[in-house]
């Protein structure tokens, strides 16, 4: 499946979110360890969660009876790829807008 960076972009884009990530990003969480680290209900950070899994950049492992959360490498690395990819094409207009002002 393609990746949907609209998915990545709006999901990183909520402040909380943003902070639930980088604490997965740290080390692997359960809703639990996230609810303590953060001002919001156990309830607010499951629903982030969720939203965070949807769009690829966490996943869920079982351990017993909890979920621990952690970056999810594949997603991840599709966003990163699409990234790379704008900031590739960036880079080439400007290059392009460069050359054809030198050849004025």
């Amino acid at each position: 499946m393609a990746y949907n960076n609209q998915r990545g972009i709006t999901a990183l884009a909520d402040p909380t979110r943003r902070q639930i990530f980088e604490l997965v990003a740290k080390r692997p969480q359960s809703v639990a360890d996230l609810t303590r680290a953060l001002p919001v209900s156990q309830s607010a950070v499951s629903q982030h969660l969720k939203i965070l899994k949807s769009a690829k950049l966490v996943r869920a492992e079982a351990a017993g009876a909890r979920n621990i959360y952690r970056v999810d490498p594949a997603g991840l690395g599709q966003m990163r790829a699409w990234l790379d990819r704008q900031w590739r094409d960036a880079l080439d207009a400007l290059k392009t807008e460069i050359d054809n002002k030198e050849q004025k």
